[in-house]
């Protein structure tokens, strides 16, 4: 059985970074040097089977697209909780 990714950090009370949240914690220090992660993508784009994600490359951060389903398992996703 196929779960969604928002089914998991939802259960932990984790919420998946947005792209604006991901470029604040960028700002911190440099992280997904040699990863990337899934953010938080619209409804219109999931509708359609599509998912974005970021990375750290050559001092920037780049966002981008692809579909959900072909690389699930390679990618991690960067979240938060509020306290």
């Amino acid at each position: 059985m196929e779960k969604r990714l928002l089914e998991h950090p939802g259960s932990m009370d984790v919420l998946i970074m947005t792209e604006e949240l991901y470029r604040r914690l960028q700002s911190l220090g440099e992280f997904d040097l040699k990863t990337s992660s899934w953010i938080t993508t619209p409804d219109d784009i999931r509708d359609k089977g599509g998912a974005l994600f970021c990375e750290r490359r050559y001092g920037t951060v780049f966002t981008f697209h692809n579909g959900a389903d072909s690389y699930y398992s390679v990618r991690g996703f960067r979240g938060y909780t509020l306290i």
